[in-house]
């Protein structure tokens, strides 16, 4: 089975209007700048976007706020996008936030073939109205619902022919749980070589997960919110 192909345009061309989607990243880093870009490019609306956050004003998942092409927002945080909060309170956008131990396993247990979770995080708060609860042990537990998303849009730092991916540290937080998830699953890597390159060892995520993938290119790595130390040497 031939994974890979020429570029992001190819490898969204059939992400449609009012699909789900799961994007990996953490802040904005290991996020899937070619296929966000190609879904801006594309005009694919109505999106219902699964990611850890909802990117900055102009870079990120950002840029399909600003074009009005999310639907709803499934996120755990989302404190650097004034456009958000401008959709946010004039209700033309839905969203869904939820603790990131709880968006975290909700993947995993996509990818898992799991229905549900129960987690403690939630319980007795506005999260838990309208859900089942039950009690292990005396402790009360919340039920959630694992993520059914059609696609999930990963980056990673090198991968193979044959859809094996291995992540760069911060890269590496949700995008294997997410590039389990999906019903097809598209991986953007910053270097593609031969199967048989890659050190079975050094694999994050086993290419059986992987649909499609593809080397991406002009990488910005944006960072989020840089911290100098002072110069107190003068």
């Amino acid at each position: 089975m031939n994974k890979v192909i020429s570029n992001a345009d190819e490898a969204i061309r059939d992400i449609k209007d009012g699909m789900t989607l799961m994007l990996g990243g953490f802040g904005l880093c290991g996020i899937p700048e070619n296929c966000i870009n190609a879904l801006v490019k594309k005009g694919t609306k109505d999106l219902t976007c699964i990611s850890n956050n909802a990117g900055v004003d102009d870079f990120g998942i950002g840029l399909l706020l600003q074009k009005n092409q999310v639907k709803k927002m499934i996120s755990s945080y989302v404190g650097e996008n004034a456009e958000f909060e401008r959709q946010l309170l004039s209700g033309e956008l839905e969203v869904e936030l939820i603790p990131q131990g709880t968006l975290a396993t909700r993947c995993m247990a996509a990818g898992y073939g799991m229905p549900a979770i129960f987690t403690p995080a939630g319980v007795g708060t506005e999260v838990a109205k309208g859900k089942e609860i039950r009690n292990f042990n005396g402790k009360d537990y919340l039920m959630e619902m694992a993520f059914e998303a059609d696609f999930a849009i990963v980056k990673a730092w090198k991968g193979d022919t044959m859809g094996n991916l291995i992540y760069k540290s911060t890269a590496r937080n949700f995008n294997p749980l997410m590039a389990m998830g999906g019903k097809v699953t598209i991986a953007e890597v910053e270097e593609l070589v031969p199967a048989g390159d890659l050190d079975p060892d050094q694999i994050h995520t086993p290419g059986i997960y992987v649909h499609r993938i593809f080397e991406g290119k002009n990488y910005e790595k944006r960072i989020e919110q840089r911290t100098v130390r002072s110069d107190n040497s003068k």
